[in-house]
C-alpha cells in the first residue's frame, strides 16, 4: 500500500483570500460609507447575516439590506432607530419592500413576495415580564426569518406563577423543539421553566431592573449559577443570537424527524 502524503491544514494567503471571495463577502464602500457583507452566511452555517442598525447610519443599513436582498431575496436589520426607519424605507423602496417591527426594533427588507424558507421547527419564546417584550421580540422575529414556527406567551414571569401553565402546555401539544425565555430582574423564570419541561431551555436575560442588578447582570447571574440541568444562556439582551440559535437547533430537530 502507497502512503498518501499528509495534507497540511494550512493554506497560504492568496488560497484563503480566494474562498473568502467564494463565499460572498462583499464591501461597499462610498464617501463615507464602509459596510462589508457577509451574502452566504446562511448557506454557510444556517444562520444568516443581520444588520446591527444601532450604530450605523441610514443610508450604512440601507446599503447593507440592498446587498443581502440583491444576494438571498431577504435581510433583517436590528437595533434600528425610530428616527431613522423612515429615511431607510425612503433608501430601499420601491424596488425592496420593507417591514417595519417597532416592538422588537428592527426592519426585514425583501423582493416583493419574498418569504423566508419554511423549515418546519418550532420554537417557543416566554417573557417574564412586559418590559421584557421588545428584546423577547427580536428573538422571535430572528427564529421566524430562519423559517422556524414561532410560538409566543408574554408576561408570564414568577411573581404570577400560575400564567406559566397554559403556554407551556401549548409549547409541548406543538412539539416544540426548543423555548427561548426573557426574564429581567431576578431572572429566575428560565430555571422554573427548565425544571418542567424536557425541552432545551435558552436564558435571555434582559437589562430591566432596579437596584444592583440593574442593567441586566443579577439576570445573568441568576441563569449562569441555575441548578436546572438543560438550560444554557445567551449575553444580556441578545435577542438575536438566543432567536437564531433557538431556530438552528429546532430546524435540525425537525430535519431528523423527517418533517
Amino acid at each position: 500500500m502507497t502512503d498518501l502524503p499528509e495534507r497540511s491544514p494550512f493554506v497560504d494567503l492568496r488560497e484563503a483570500l480566494g474562498r473568502i471571495e467564494k463565499q460572498g463577502v462583499e464591501s461597499i464602500a462610498e464617501e463615507q460609507l464602509s459596510v462589508r457583507i457577509d451574502a452566504n452566511r446562511f448557506r454557510r452555517s444556517g444562520i444568516p447575516e443581520v444588520v446591527f442598525a444601532s450604530n450605523k447610519s441610514p443610508a450604512e443599513v440601507a446599503d447593507a439590506l440592498r446587498g443581502l436582498v440583491e444576494a438571498n431575496g431577504r435581510a433583517l436589520a436590528s437595533r434600528v432607530r425610530p428616527e431613522n426607519s423612515g429615511e431607510i424605507r425612503d433608501a430601499l423602496e420601491p424596488a425592496i419592500s420593507v417591514e417595519s417591527f417597532p416592538v422588537a426594533r428592527a426592519l426585514v427588507a425583501s423582493r416583493p413576495g419574498t418569504q423566508p424558507h419554511q423549515r418546519a421547527g418550532v420554537v417557543g419564546i416566554l417573557s417574564a415580564g412586559t418590559s421584557d417584550i421588545p428584546v423577547a421580540a427580536e428573538a422571535s422575529l430572528a427564529a421566524a426569518e430562519m423559517g422556524a414556527t414561532v410560538l409566543e406567551a408574554w408576561d408570564v414571569g414568577v411573581a404570577g406563577l400560575h400564567r406559566l401553565v397554559v403556554p407551556l402546555e401549548r409549547f409541548v401539544a406543538a412539539r416544540t423543539a426548543v423555548i427561548v425565555v426573557a426574564a429581567g430582574m431576578d431572572g429566575a423564570l428560565p430555571s422554573v421553566v427548565a425544571g418542567l419541561v424536557d425541552i432545551p431551555v435558552i436564558g435571555l436575560p434582559t437589562s430591566i431592573g432596579y437596584g444592583l442588578g440593574a442593567g441586566g447582570v443579577g439576570a445573568l447571574t441568576t441563569m449562569l449559577q441555575s441548578c436546572a440541568p438543560g438550560l444554557v444562556v445567551v449575553n444580556i439582551d441578545n435577542g438575536i443570537g438566543a432567536g437564531t440559535t433557538a431556530a438552528l437547533i429546532a430546524n435540525r430537530a425537525s430535519a431528523g424527524r423527517g418533517i
